[in-house]
This record gives C-alpha cells, sequence and structure tokens, in this order.
C-alpha cells in the first residue's frame, strides 16, 4: 500500500515538473520576445536623442545661411565637379566643416558623401587626409580627381618607393599642389614615419581637415568592425584643432556615440539623412536547389532586363562561389569576371578597370569589394545569397543607382542558405539576431521590404510608391498553419538527440521528409520543408547549436525554448506562401541611356575616357549629365558650362558639341522626340500586368 501511494506521488510530482518545465518555457519564449522588443526601443530612443540633438543644433546654427565662401563654393561645385546643385545636407555639411566643426555624417549611398569633404578640401588651405578602407575605392577616388584636375594622392601597399618619397616630401616641404591625400587605416596605425611627417604638416599650418571614410568601421556594434579603426582616435589627439569629418552610410544610435567617443569628436555636429532610396527596385526570388538553375535564372533576369549591357554586381558567399559564378555566367554569353582578394592585386586591379570602363558587364564579387565602388552608374545588384544582416544587405545593395537613376536590387533567398551565414556569425555580437532578422525580410511574402530597413534603422516609415515586389504587385498570399507539421519536425529533432546523435538544417529535411513518405504524406516538397523549419528556428521552437570541427564550424538543429509549447498545443505555426504571384512589371524611368542621343553620348564620353589616359568614362560625364544633356540639348559652349561645368567643358565640350550637333541635324523633329514615348522602361518576367497596389508598410 505504501509503495502504490509513493508510485502516485512521483506520478503527481512527474505531473508538476512537466508543467514547471512547460512554464519555463513560455517564460524563456516570453523574455527573448521581450529582449528583442528592448533592443528594438533602446534603438528608438537612440534615434530620438539624435533627432533632438540634431533639433538643438540647428537651433544653435543655422548651417543654411549665407557664409563668406558661398560664393567660391558655387563656382568649385559647377566648374569643377560639374554639379548644378547641393544635394540634401550637402551644403549644411561644408559650412560646419568650413567654420572648423567636427561633423558626422550618415547619409545613404549615392547621396554624395565624398563631396562633403573633397569640397572644404579645395577651399581651405592646405592639404586633406582622407581615411578610407578599401585600395579600390580609393583608386576611384584619386583617379576621378585627377580627371576634375584636382591634384590627388595616395599612400598605400600598392605606393611605390618613389612616390611615397614624393608625397612624404611634400608633407613636409609644403612644395607642389597636392590638395587630398588617401591613406589606409593600416598607414595610421602602422607608420611612424607617415605620423611624423603629418605632424610637421599639421605645425606648419598644411593640415585643412581629416577625413574618416566609412566610419561605422570604428565601432564594434558597427556591421563591418576593422581593428584598426580603433587607433583613429590618435588623430584628434595629435591634431585637435584640424577639422574632422566621419561619414558613412548606415549608423544606429548606438554606432554613432560609439564612433565619436573613439574618434574623440565629443561634442560635434550630425547630419543624418533618411536610409531611404526611392530609385532602387527591391524584389526577393526563390533560389532553385539546383546550382545552374540559380545561375540560369540569374542570366534570365540580367539579358532580359538589361539587353544593353549596363552594369552590375552579382555578390556570392565566398571566393570559389565567384569563380563558378562568373565562369557560369560567361558561357551564357554574360560578360563576367570574378573579384576577390585571393587574387593577384595586379589581375583584381585589372578586373576592377576593365568593368569601371565598361568593358565588362558584371563583376561577381564578395562583400569586400562592396565597399570598394564608385561607380555611380551600377544598374543592378544581385545577391547569389543572403546577406549576415539587415544593415550589411542594405549596403551591399546600395552600390546600385548610386546616380539616382532607377536600379534593380534582387536576393535570391533559399532557407538552407542561412547556416552558411550562421557559421560565421555565431560569435559576433548580436550576430545571430541580426542575420534571423534578414531571414525574417527574406521569408516574408506580405511586408514591403523598405519598412524592414526604416524599423532596423529606427526611421519613421514612408511609402514605398510600389518600388518593391510587395508592394507592386497583387499576390495571392495565404497564412498557411503548418502547426502539425512544426509538431512532427520538434519531434524527430527531440528523437534525433534522444539517440546521441546530430542534425543539421538539409540532413534534418530528409529525415523527416522520410518519415513523412513512410506515414503516407508524399506532398511535403523540399522547399517547403526548409521553408517551415526555418520559420521554427526564428519562432524559437527550434534552435542552431554550432560545434568546431578541424576543418569547419558546423550548424546542427536542437530544440529551442518553445518546443514544448508547440507539442502541448500552446503555439501556432504559421508560414506565409504565396500561391499564385502576379508578374514582376514595375515602370521605371529611362535609365538615361535608351534614347538616340544617349547612346551617342555614351559612346562618346567611352572615346573620350580611354583617350585621356583610360580614365573611367563617368568621370568624362556621368548618367545625369547625359540625362540632362538629352532633355535641355544646349546650342553652345556658354549653355554647356551650365550643366557640366568649365572643366569638362573646356576639355572634352568641342567634341560634345560636335556630337549633339550631328544627331540634332539627323533627328531634325528635336532632341528624341520619337523615342519620348518609350521612356520609361518596363521590366516584366512573364504573365498579364496588374494594377499596382498600395505599399504595406504595417
Amino acid at each position: 500500500m505504501a509503495e502504490e501511494e509513493v508510485a502516485l506521488r512521483l506520478e503527481a510530482v512527474d505531473a508538476e515538473l512537466q508543467e514547471v518545465q512547460a512554464q519555463i518555457a513560455v517564460l524563456c519564449d516570453r523574455q527573448a520576445r521581450l529582449l528583442e522588443e528592448q533592443a528594438e526601443l533602446r534603438q528608438l530612443i537612440d534615434c530620438c536623442r539624435a533627432s533632438e540633438e540634431d533639433d538643438i543644433q540647428i537651433i544653435e546654427q543655422d548651417w543654411s545661411g549665407n557664409f563668406e565662401w558661398d560664393n567660391e563654393a558655387s563656382n568649385l561645385l559647377l566648374n569643377v565637379f560639374g554639379i548644378s546643385t547641393y544635394r540634401r545636407n550637402q551644403r549644411e555639411i561644408v559650412n560646419a566643416l568650413m567654420s572648423n566643426k567636427n561633423v558626422v555624417v550618415v547619409m545613404a549611398a549615392g547621396g554624395g558623401k565624398s563631396l562633403c569633404y573633397q569640397l572644404p578640401a579645395l577651399l581651405r588651405p592646405g592639404i586633406a587626409l582622407v581615411v578610407s578602407p578599401l585600395l579600390s575605392l580609393i583608386q576611384d577616388q584619386v583617379m576621378g580627381l585627377a580627371a576634375l584636375g584636382v591634384s590627388a594622392a595616395m599612400l598605400t601597399s600598392t605606393t611605390s618607393k618613389e612616390e611615397e618619397k614624393e608625397i612624404y616630401r611634400v608633407l613636409e616641404k609644403g612644395d607642389g599642389n597636392l590638395r587630398i591625400l588617401y591613406v589606409t587605416p593600416e598607414k595610421i596605425a602602422k607608420s611612424k614615419r607617415f605620423m611624423s611627417k603629418l605632424e610637421k604638416c599639421n605645425r606648419a599650418g598644411r593640415l585643412s581637415l581629416v577625413a574618416i571614410d566609412e566610419a561605422h568601421c570604428c565601432s564594434q556594434w558597427g556591421h563591418d568592425f576593422r581593428p584598426d579603426y580603433k587607433n583613429l582616435g590618435i588623430l584628434k589627439k595629435q591634431f585637435p584643432k584640424v577639422p574632422m569629418i566621419a561619414l558613412t552610410a548606415t549608423a544606429t544610435g548606438r554606432v554613432q556615440r560609439d564612433l565619436q567617443e573613439m574618434l574623440q569628436i565629443l561634442p560635434c555636429e550630425r547630419f543624418t539623412s533618411s536610409v531611404n532610396r526611392p530609385n532602387l527596385f527591391y524584389e526577393v526570388r526563390d533560389k532553385k536547389q539546383v546550382a545552374a538553375d540559380v545561375i540560369e535564372d540569374i542570366a534570365l533576369f540580367i539579358k532580359e532586363t538589361y539587353p544593353s549591357n549596363e552594369s552590375g554586381i552579382v555578390y556570392c558567399f565566398s571566393r570559389k562561389e565567384c569563380e563558378q559564378v562568373a565562369d557560369a555566367l560567361r558561357k551564357r554569353q554574360i560578360s563576367a569576371a570574378h573579384y576577390h582578394a585571393d587574387m593577384d592585386s595586379g589581375l583584381r586591379t585589372n578586373v576592377h578597370r576593365r568593368w569601371s570602363s565598361n568593358q565588362l558587364q558584371v563583376i561577381v564579387g564578395t562583400v569586400a569589394f562592396g565597399m570598394g565602388i564608385n561607380k555611380p552608374d551600377v544598374r543592378f545588384v544581385i545577391h547569389h545569397t543572403l546577406s549576415k544582416s539587415l544593415e550589411t544587405y542594405y549596403q551591399e545593395s546600395g552600390r546600385a543607382g548610386r546616380d539616382g537613376l532607377p536600379s534593380r536590387c534582387v536576393l535570391f533567398f533559399r532557407p538552407a542558405d542561412v547556416p552558411r551565414q550562421s557559421c560565421m556569425v555565431f560569435s559576433e555580437n548580436t550576430g545571430l539576431q541580426n542575420l534571423y532578422a534578414m531571414a525574417r525580410y527574406c521569408q516574408s511574402k506580405q511586408r514591403c521590404r523598405r519598412a524592414a530597413f526604416f524599423q532596423y534603422f529606427a526611421e519613421q516609415v514612408q511609402e514605398c510608391n510600389g518600388m518593391c515586389d510587395t508592394c507592386a504587385f497583387e499576390n495571392d498570399v495565404v497564412e498557411k498553419d503548418v502547426t502539425e507539421y512544426g509538431k512532427s519536425l520538434v519531434q524527430s529533432v527531440m528523437d534525433v538527440a534522444e539517440s546521441d546523435k546530430k542534425t543539421t538544417l538539409l540532413q534534418l529535411v530528409d529525415l523527416w521528409r522520410s518519415q513523412l513518405r513512410q506515414a503516407g504524406d508524399k506532398e511535403m516538397s523540399k522547399d517547403d520543408a526548409e521553408q517551415i523549419i526555418l520559420q521554427l528556428i526564428l519562432d524559437g521552437t527550434l534552435r542552431e547549436d554550432f560545434q568546431h570541427t578541424a576543418y569547419a564550424t558546423n550548424a546542427y538543429v536542437k530544440a529551442g525554448s518553445a518546443a514544448r509549447l508547440i507539442l502541448q498545443g500552446k503555439r501556432k505555426v504559421i508560414l506565409e506562401q504565396c500561391e499564385k504571384r502576379g508578374p514582376v512589371k514595375t515602370t521605371l524611368d529611362d535609365c538615361a541611356m535608351q534614347s538616340g542621343m544617349a547612346r551617342m553620348l555614351d559612346t562618346l564620353r567611352q572615346t573620350l575616357a580611354a583617350a585621356d589616359g583610360g580614365i573611367f568614362p563617368y568621370a568624362v560625364l556621368s548618367s545625369q549629365h547625359i540625362k540632362r544633356l538629352s532633355s535641355h540639348v544646349p546650342t553652345s559652349i556658354t549653355e554647356l558650362d551650365e550643366i557640366i561645368g568649365k572643366t569638362k567643358s573646356s576639355k572634352y565640350g568641342e567634341q560634345i558639341m560636335t556630337t549633339l550637333n550631328e544627331y540634332t541635324t539627323k533627328n531634325t523633329d528635336g532632341p528624341d522626340t520619337k523615342e519620348a514615348s518609350s521612356s520609361k522602361r518596363v521590366a516584366t518576367t512573364g504573365g498579364q500586368a496588374r494594377q499596382t497596389k498600395r505599399s504595406r508598410n504595417a
């Protein structure tokens, strides 16, 4: 009798323990959600504080007012840089820097960050120091400035001994007309000789300003932290009276405060522009399982959407993948080449130059290449796999359309790509959290793509205007309850763990589908299985567990904190599925190369660039210049001066006017009137057009 009582008591204790475990799981799940909300709210507070500080600064100083250098600045803006008007915040930033203020600039790619320090560098006497992280970006900037008649130099690993000696002499003696000097952060951190020469330059009053490009690299909370950037605080210590400007395309409030502290520029003037890039069309496409099929889809998109060989980038996960994708595109008659750090430096530079000169249509690169791009007329950016965070994806996709003209950003997504990235980022600060936010962006079939960026950067949601796939088309999206499948998956994972085994995501897909087939369910596809497993990971029902081997880090799937909730019927699993999708159709403004006149000017700029020492074509005429010349045809050199500036007009004006006159003579009806009706580009992929729907910003 006593044994039966003990057994009953034991059964009651077991039941109570199960109930406690269920409550713990609920609390853990609630904790995870609260922590996520806490992070978002802190981010919002950072944004609010930054906005309040910016408001205070505006009250203290109106940087849009009149200043003594206004006339000279306007003259340089048009006649050297060939720009007729400032973009948002540019004039205010220039005025603050000219007033010897330290400045932090957060400005989207294509917003004109370079002008914010290049123009003051020409307005102020002496030499401006620019710290930039990538060689390719430095090379582009120096070449572009040379084409404008601005004396610029660089001190990098590729600089010859003779060039280095001459630069050091100029820094020390002040000879020559050097105005802008580019260096890498490694030069600041590791070259005592350089710092000594820079000190002499400053003592002589010839160090005009210091610019830190890609400043988010300073912060460990930034998406691309670089240790050598931590040492840049020495610049403000050694040169406290020299104004400093730190620039980046993206930085949360936390990152902004971090970089200000590391660079020792507290207090400072902060200028933050919207992250919105209204000229970019964002799209996520399903990535097929067979590698050759993925390449076929990418090649088809490029050929159909950009038949005139407009420039583009394809981002890949690994260096090996870059080579394979580039080779596969070439076999499909697309001019492409790979670019990554393992290449010989000479070969890498050659590929970059060919692409920048429009001799290659597509460059296939890793993330490191993306930061080094100064080419403004990139019409498309394709991701062969997802990025490690929304911030990284925003930066990478933002290489498209920096000239302000319509461009496409297409991401090919497959859930099985998530573990590849998670193995790389799980040890980083908020690495998995950021990656899973990126995965949710890809998984969503209903939410506006832009809304995800606005939320991440704690910015007020703006209208998408049909410039993403979820807002442009009426898709038949259903929310499918896959809870029973979720229970089955969780049980399979637990069974694997009980047998002291491990399973990766792909192994779990095969195991689970095999179990379903044995149970008579033969309808579960591999793609659907991957999506359900990923959704369970994102919900916390399953989790990734990382283990190192001698050669790699593997991600295994295990039961998460909320696993018992689904088994007990206390949680549902909902999956968004697009049962019927309308055609990807959006009307994009002409990318400046559609008209006959524009095509003639494009051919001319490539000829002139080749004849002018092999500079890049966009350094002769930008796409915006071509667009303006096509719509407002000048009839004299004086009118041409007002469009492209006197520097370019004096070098290329005669050839440009000859080309314009030849075209207008052949087309007596006027510039491009016959083609005006086709001045919109329509990109479609099958099916009949549907009405563009209201953007889903919620």
